[in-house]
């Protein structure tokens, strides 16, 4: 999710999921609560660097130089975080990152380089969740699970490996849901050709509230929940 214009409304709705997050949180120490969320933080950095990367870098290659100039065309998580977002996806468990600005009159067939723009995102976030995976079986080869299970050390290194596959994988499953502004809403919209509609814009007007609707009714939480588990089961018998 990307978004600039924080409103009243939905700063209220953070606040709701940050507490309903803290009283799942109690069940545990405050203290182990923090440890938890520091060990999630590089994850998310990671996660949400290298999705508006993917955006920058491919509206980038297809010709137009707004990326560019706005120097977003680099892994540099400086220029992609945006600090609420930030704290929304560690807080309440989604967020959002400084959202990549394209012209696409600069593309040459705008509805494809549109498409592909918008699959970027996603697939910059497979791509790490896989790399990270390989990196995993190297460390089980290499080391043996004892040492990722028994050392200090070792545990920590294995516990922000796992974080940063899971957490790439949701940004994936969630970025994929059709709601405006995800990118799955603009995947549909070139896919179905509306993207330049008048029912587009309709529905990217009021996709926000429709987003906001979708989480705090956890039917996100029931679409992503089965298919990022299937995955990381899948995940699971590689690395093992």
């Amino acid at each position: 999710m990307r978004n600039r214009n924080i409103s009243p409304v939905f700063l209220i709705i953070m606040l709701v999921l940050l507490a309903e997050s803290a009283i799942r949180g109690m069940h545990g120490s405050p203290m182990d609560w923090v440890i938890d969320k520091l060990y999630i933080i590089p994850a998310i950095i990671i996660g949400i660097s290298f999705h508006e990367f993917g955006h920058a870098i491919v509206a980038y290659k297809l010709g137009d130089n707004t990326p560019k100039f706005q120097g977003r065309v680099t892994m540099n998580p400086a220029a992609h975080i945006d600090l609420v977002g930030l704290l929304a996806l560690l807080l309440c468990g989604f967020g959002w990152g400084a959202p990549v600005q394209i012209n696409p009159y600069n593309f040459k067939n705008r509805r494809r380089d549109e498409l592909l723009v918008a699959f970027a995102g996603v697939i910059m976030n497979l791509l790490v969740a896989i790399v990270f995976t390989i990196i995993a079986k190297i460390l089980i080869v290499c080391t043996g699970s004892t040492w990722l299970v028994q050392d200090r050390l070792g545990s920590v290194l294995w516990l922000v490996i796992i974080y940063i596959i899971q957490i790439n994988i949701v940004l994936m499953i969630f970025n994929l849901i059709p709601c405006p502004p995800l990118d799955g809403f603009n995947i549909i919209a070139q896919i179905g050709n509306f993207g330049q509609s008048e029912i587009y814009w309709t529905l990217y007007r009021y996709g926000n509230l429709v987003l906001i609707f979708l989480i705090v009714f956890n039917v996100t939480h029931l679409i992503i929940t089965p298919c990022v588990s299937a995955i990381m089961n899948l995940i699971w018998g590689i690395i093992l």
